[in-house]
């Protein structure tokens, strides 16, 4: 291979042609509008004598004498810090309870009642103890974060989203309880509250060194880099909606999410793991601690364990088990989970460890202690998912299409009734369309849903065919004054997808949709709803992005995985002029990658050298994410002496120039 000399001619060369790599052209760009606003009108309103009516329903439907949540919430209890704000390192909150005080007596009319009840008990925080050895910090993020005492130190479950969350609950389990070492840490499945603030309680250099043991179930390390990275801008896009973060922590804005009050804003880092649990029972014995391990994937999360601890008696039920209806599919987006799976995972915990267990303890809320009650509890879980998989299938096979089944699905008291059951995360509704498209896709059979017209084309038609908007807006006025808000939701998205700067339209919509969000129970849901209404009058809110794939994420990217995310923000029509080779070396990994792209396609291929490509690089892996990312040029590369290549130097900035950019800010609720 043969490099060029003149290094400082060629930096300049190719660090014009390379600017397109490393800003990437936006997606179709478009300039928005700046929405008229309707002036001294309030971005929020009242709830309206339907929805406090409709709550009301609650109220009386429900047996909100029961209490006993709040023992169980409150049981155990040792302490919590004497303020729980905790800052990153700039001083920018990364979480904060204080907010949430509000949360008290009985339910304003904005807030679904049950709801209100769900956001108290997730209100009740600090250091608990679940039995002798085991300790839970619950509100200091999403998820609960457990420490169980070994011989010589802390056993560490699930140490949340941010490294500043799980620091800051190590620190107060250390004051507490008595300065440890932190021997292990447990992945109980993939998803990032579960292992993103690894670096508050440990180091990679102590896992290292073999002082830190790490484990999790198989396929871990894929899924947990993998799940956010092919979709993840528009999945973090929704993250916002989902989570209410786009929304005033208010009687009508967030109060809760059903799981957990909201997700820390902090860093989020991995570590890989060293012990990979794949089969059910796996007993093993860290720091004198007997385990014994379930293997349960594709529930919950794609890889995940849940495992019983033999001297407490106690069973970690992960994210299996939650105080909640859990979702089948998450309004995030991902993919499906099987309902079939869920219930068999539980039913064999059951037959494990039923006959000895005497406390279920989990990733989320509060255990549950006493044998009966914990079967009852797993039972329940159990025959809820159980009970959705096979009536969905029952009503399907009968012809019924998802927004059909939606509607007839009713779960029988002995299950809708539990507390723990109730829609607070997922919902049977959306649930029951989850498993439709688990089985049979989307397409529910009718060819008048094979090809219809996009949105903005079909909406322009309804309009017409309803005469007009004003007509429109008319009778939509009229159906909200009756309380008929779904309706108004529907036909008045019609509306702005076909005038999308029609103020009274989108008003009118985000009206009908603020007092769905005052009657949701799920949390995702009342922040789904509430998150729309304010783009609807404000507009879409340019905050910062929130990415999921810090260096760690990336890190743990294959090289293949990485090409696979490069192929998807490939521009095919534009790629599809062009038919070249890229070979890229990876010094720091002895990988030889050969790009292709043809027909539009980006093709990677691994091993062998291929002497007639285009443009051949040689680098590490890091610099060259440094290429992509913008945050380092070829010019410096070169200097560095850290970059070699031969072939045609324009072939980068052609290659640069086919990728989109995508934009974190898109249009949810309008074109």
């Amino acid at each position: 291979m043969t490099f060029f000399s003149d290094r400082t001619f060629t930096a300049l060369l190719v660090s014009l042609l390379c600017l397109s790599l490393c800003s990437c052209r936006e997606s179709d760009p478009m300039e928005r509008e700046k929405l008229p606003s309707a002036p001294l009108t309030p971005l929020t309103k009242p709830a309206t004598p339907f929805t406090e009516a409709a709550n009301q329903q609650v109220r009386e439907a429900l047996p909100f004498e029961d209490t006993s949540d709040f023992d169980r919430a409150r049981r155990g209890f040792i302490a919590r810090p004497s303020t729980l704000l905790i800052e990153g390192e700039d001083g920018a909150p990364v979480w904060n309870m204080k907010p949430y005080e509000f949360i008290q007596g009985e339910a304003p009319g904005t807030v679904n009642p049950s709801l209100w009840r769900q956001a108290k008990l997730n209100n009740i925080n600090g250091l608990f103890e679940v039995v002798d050895g085991i300790y839970q910090v619950r509100g200091f993020d999403l998820s609960n974060v457990t420490f169980i005492r070994g011989e010589t130190g802390w056993i560490v479950v699930d140490p949340l989203l941010s490294v500043e969350s799980a620091e800051a609950a190590l620190d107060l389990v250390n004051t507490e309880l008595g300065v440890r070492p932190v021997v292990a840490v447990i992945y109980t499945h993939s998803h990032a509250d579960h292992f993103g603030g690894v670096r508050g309680v440990t180091t990679p250099e102590q896992v290292a060194a073999g002082e830190v043991r790490i484990l999790a179930p198989e396929g871990f390390s894929h899924h947990a880099v993998s799940e956010n990275v092919l979709a993840g801008n528009v999945m973090t896009r929704r993250a916002e909606y989902m989570f209410g973060g786009l929304l005033e922590v208010s009687p009508q804005g967030r109060v809760d999410t059903g799981l957990g009050k909201a997700t820390s804003q902090g860093r989020v880092s991995l570590i890989p793991p060293t012990d990979i649990i794949s089969e059910t029972p796996t007993p093993l014995k860290i720091d004198g601690v007997d385990f014994i391990f379930m293997y349960t994937p594709n529930a919950e999360a794609p890889a995940e364990m849940m495992f019983y601890l033999p001297k407490q008696k106690a069973f970690c039920a992960a994210e299996e088990a939650n105080a909640v209806l859990h979702n089948l599919y998450t309004l995030r987006g991902a993919q499906v989970r099987s309902g079939q799976d869920w219930a068999a995972w539980l039913e064999e915990a059951i037959v494990l460890f039923g006959d000895q267990l005497e406390v279920v303890f989990g990733s989320h809320h509060w255990p549950r202690w006493g044998r009966e009650e914990a079967l009852a509890y797993l039972s329940s879980q159990r025959d809820l998912y159980a009970y959705i998989h096979d009536q969905t299938l029952r009503l399907a096979n009968q012809g019924l299409t998802p927004r059909e089944i939606a509607e007839a699905l009713v779960l029988p008291d002995s299950l809708g009734q539990e507390w723990f059951n109730r829609d607070y995360y997922g919902t049977v509704r959306h649930n029951a369309k989850a498993t439709y498209q688990y089985y049979l896709g989307w397409f529910d059979g009718n060819p008048a849903h094979l090809s219809p017209l996009p949105p903005e084309d079909s909406a322009t038609r309804y309009v017409d065919w309803m005469g007009g908007a004003q007509a429109m807006l008319k009778k939509g006025q009229e159906s909200f004054d009756q309380g008929d808000y779904r309706w108004v939701a529907e036909v008045m998205n019609q509306l702005v997808f076909a005038e999308p700067s029609n103020v009274q339209a989108r008003w009118l919509q985000a009206d009908a949709l603020e007092q769905l969000g005052y009657q949701a129970e799920s949390g995702p849901w009342r922040n789904f709803y509430l998150s729309a209404a304010q783009e609807l009058r404000a507009g879409v809110a340019d905050t910062p992005k929130l990415d999921m794939a810090s260096s760690d994420v990336v890190e743990g990217m294959t090289s293949s995985m990485l090409f696979d995310f490069l192929a998807v923000r490939l521009n095919g029509l534009k790629a599809a002029q062009e038919d070249f080779r890229l070979q890229i070396e990876f010094t720091d990994r002895e990988e030889v990658w050969v790009l292709d792209v043809e027909n539009g396609v980006l093709h990677a291929r691994e091993g062998v050298p291929d002497p007639e490509a285009n443009l051949a690089l040689s680098l590490t892996r890091p610099d060259f994410l440094g290429l992509l990312t913008g945050t380092l040029g070829i010019p410096r590369l070169l200097i560095e002496n850290r970059v070699e290549f031969s072939g045609n130097p324009l072939v980068l900035g052609t290659f640069g120039g086919l990728f989109d950019q995508f934009d974190p800010h898109f249009e949810i609720v309008t074109p």
